[in-house]
């Protein structure tokens, strides 16, 4: 299959970047090739800046949400959002999609999901951007979160 993405202008904008360098991780897990034919357009791009902000490690054999060390008391179903959206960073989900990966069923109220999104925000604070909500869609991870999926204690 052949994707043409036509480019224009001199400079290609991030958000351009990261769409090719998505599309390029699809293709690979397909055992695919991507090859990127613009003379505007540079190999590789900018690396962008790592995270900043406190660090949230969340260890999955003991069920625990360290931030920067310190134990946050999270109940099941907020460890199980965070952890949802950690393992998957920079999708969206609407809160239907949420209710049946995190809950395991659609037919609770999508309101739901909102209260636990507020609930993780405020338990992890103000300083760690954690859940993005995407207006008019629902939740992701934040791009600034730095969330750490520890799989063994």
């Amino acid at each position: 299959m052949t994707l043409a993405i036509p480019l224009t202008g001199d400079a290609v904008s991030p958000q351009a970047h990261r769409l090719l360098a998505a599309v390029r991780e699809l293709v690979e897990l397909s055992r695919g090739t991507v090859t990127v034919e613009s003379a505007s357009l540079p190999a590789e791009p900018e690396p962008e800046p790592a995270p900043s902000g406190p660090e949230v490690r969340l260890l999955t054999g003991s069920r625990q949400v360290l931030l920067e060390g310190e134990a946050v008391p999270l109940t099941r179903l907020e460890f199980d959002l965070l952890l949802y959206l950690a393992e998957r960073p920079r999708r969206v989900f609407s809160r239907a999609q949420l209710l049946a990966g995190v809950w395991g069923y659609e037919r609770a109220g999508e309101r739901t999901v909102d209260v636990h999104v507020r609930r993780l925000r405020l338990k992890l604070g103000a300083s760690v951007p954690a859940v993005t909500t995407v207006y008019g869609v629902g939740y992701r991870l934040a791009d600034d979160a730095r969330v750490t999926i520890m799989p063994h204690d």
